[in-house]
């Protein structure tokens, strides 16, 4: 089996991933989604935090050399500094905006002096949060190799904006493999995935 279906299953067994397309969760941004990613219930769950983790380090071989981690605020700390500490690396985190006391620091922890980083985050839905954290890294004078995140829903709108952004993007899994593999233990039926699959298409494009 590959680390994308993998990934999915274990992500449905520890119910990180719910899918509900006849009672719709009800995103922050007030959207209705027949499916809701919480990547935190990972670190709870020692075999598939380890998976995970196994995982990242071998992903994170697709983008060559780097020589620092940084992870997203807040969701993709934890995620990061797994891959940052399995690698023997420098590892920070970038905030959503900058502190409001003290050194009001956007990222927080040390970065060598003209790094190459890779930025880890636990879901890609728009990117907008994830190249926000990409742009707070170049301009603090460092080099992004990409970003790197355990599930993606593949909406079209996220991979023009990574495309736009220059900024290479790989995920362990993601919306299409996850609905492959709820379809395979009956999770879900052809009618779910239908409406499932019309949701993305209208919602990500």
């Amino acid at each position: 089996m590959n680390i994308a279906s993998e990934v999915a299953q274990r992500l449905l067994q520890i119910k990180a991933i719910k899918l509900s397309p006849q009672k719709p969760f009800t995103w922050a941004s007030g959207i209705l989604s027949p499916i809701y990613c919480d990547n935190r219930l990972v670190l709870s769950h020692p075999e598939v935090r380890d998976l995970v983790k196994q995982c990242l380090i071998e992903k994170a071989k697709d983008f060559g050399k780097f020589d620092s981690v940084a992870g997203v605020a807040t969701a993709g700390i934890a995620h990061g500094m797994l891959l940052a500490d399995a690698l023997n690396l420098p590892f920070a985190y970038v905030r959503s905006k900058p502190k409001e006391h003290g050194r009001q620091n956007l990222i927080e922890g040390e970065l060598p002096a003209k790094s190459k980083v890779l930025v880890v985050e636990d879901l890609i839905s728009t990117g907008g949060s994830s190249l926000q954290a990409v742009d707070a890294v170049r301009a603090s004078g460092h080099e992004v190799v990409g970003v790197l995140a355990i599930f993606s829903y593949n909406f079209e709108k996220a991979i023009r904006a990574f495309e736009s952004a220059g900024c290479q993007l790989e995920t362990l899994s993601n919306y299409d493999i996850l609905l492959r593999e709820a379809l395979s233990i009956k999770y879900i039926n052809l009618n779910d995935v239908d409406m499932l699959t019309t949701w993305r298409q209208k919602t990500g494009s």
